[in-house]
């Protein structure tokens, strides 16, 4: 590839984590329909399976969601340099974001409407979180069979306050077992 198509290629990636993180909130869960829309459906730079499998890679890593799954597909598309790219469009705009904020809240946290706004958000962050989650639900073939597992886990979670490290290598370890052991051979 050329030069020139190669920095094109980085500023297009660069531009469209840059316009999801700047227009998404609620956060990095928040962001999977729109990077889906975008990077699976409009541009078709990866399809729904590659998809389904970074998220599952970026879940599985320390740090903040949307940057993990921006990095990952950035460099399945362009290596080192792509991953750079995509990250970095990612973050920016939250951080631009927060700095404004910091800068001006103080100055109007005590007002009414501003106070009455925030309230009026959250609501609609625990939509954005809600719908990824249905459609994760469904991409990952979770049947009436298999649906205990996600509700056990959360129960186990917000019930119990199980570290959720512990249900990940559980369900690892039972995932494997199932694998290895149980599941007819075909």
């Amino acid at each position: 590839m050329e030069p020139s198509s190669q920095s094109s290629r980085l500023c297009s990636l660069f531009a469209t984590f840059f316009r999801i993180g700047l227009f998404t909130f609620g956060g990095g869960y928040a962001m999977i329909p729109i990077i889906e829309a975008e990077v699976v459906d409009k541009h078709k730079w990866i399809d729904k399976t590659q998809f389904l499998d970074l998220i599952a890679v970026a879940q599985t890593c320390p740090g903040v969601f949307a940057v993990n799954i921006s990095t990952f597909i950035g460099y399945k598309l362009r290596k080192t340099a792509g991953a750079f790219a995509c990250a970095m469009g990612a973050a920016l705009p939250s951080l631009l974001i927060i700095l404004a904020v910091a800068m001006f809240f103080r100055q109007f946290q005590d007002v009414p409407w501003v106070a009455s706004m925030f309230a009026g958000i959250r609501p609609a962050v625990v939509a954005l979180l809600a719908v990824p989650t249905w459609n994760l639900a469904r991409r990952a073939d979770i049947t009436f069979l298999t649906c205990w597992i996600p509700i056990l886990s959360a129960l186990l979670i917000w019930g119990l306050g199980v570290n959720p490290v512990y249900i990940i290598i559980a369900a690892g370890l039972g995932g494997f077992v199932y694998g290895q052991y149980i599941r007819p051979t075909e």
